[in-house]
């Protein structure tokens, strides 16, 4: 499937790994693929400003990544989301819903700090961070709109498509940025 993948869209999936080791991410997320895209600027000729959809998906994640659409379904049930946040962080500190989970020591690592030997300096990414199964379902569902498009190559656009084809955060953050499916590919398309 990679083969297929235009130079910009390899840049996005290894920017996506950089941005998700930046963030101290112990996965690759669907979130960590658009800001990828954002840092590429693959969605200027959008008008999209990257300063705002980042700080939506940052408050977006301090909601424990909870859609708008569940702070609602909530909402309906008496439970407000905001004041369970204002909760939790009192207690636990501000962002402890957005904190990453810790990465996975490596039985190297733990071989490593028993012998008492000095870890590598890992700022070059020499540790593979996995993808989540939700940005797996990206890649593949940007396959999918490569082949219904006819298209013999996957590029940015696929990719940002088969963000928004997607529920969750990042298609809402998007959208409420007047990002849908539609504007997209008509907008990149032509």
């Amino acid at each position: 499937m990679f083969e297929r993948f235009t130079t910009d869209a390899r840049n996005t999936v290894t920017g996506a790994v950089t941005e998700a080791r930046r963030a101290g991410a112990a996965t690759v997320t669907e979130e960590h693929l658009l800001l990828s895209l954002l840092e590429l600027g693959a969605l200027d000729r959008l008008g999209v400003d990257r300063a705002l959809v980042a700080a939506d998906l940052t408050a977006a994640r301090r909601r424990g990544g909870m859609s708008r659409a569940d702070e609602e379904a909530l909402a309906g049930l008496g439970i407000d989301l905001t004041e369970i946040v204002s909760r939790i962080e009192e207690t636990h500190g501000e962002g402890a819903l957005a904190a990453p989970a810790p990465r996975r020591r490596t039985l190297r690592a733990s071989l490593r700090s028993a012998l008492g030997r000095a870890e590598p300096d890992d700022r070059a990414g020499s540790y593979r961070v996995p993808f989540t199964a939700g940005s797996k379902k990206v890649l593949e569902q940007s396959l999918r709109i490569a082949l219904g498009r006819k298209d013999n190559h996957i590029g940015t656009l696929h990719l940002l498509l088969a963000l928004l084809s997607r529920p969750g955060t990042v298609s809402e953050v998007l959208t409420d940025h007047g990002i849908t499916y539609t504007t997209a590919e008509t907008t990149l398309a032509a």
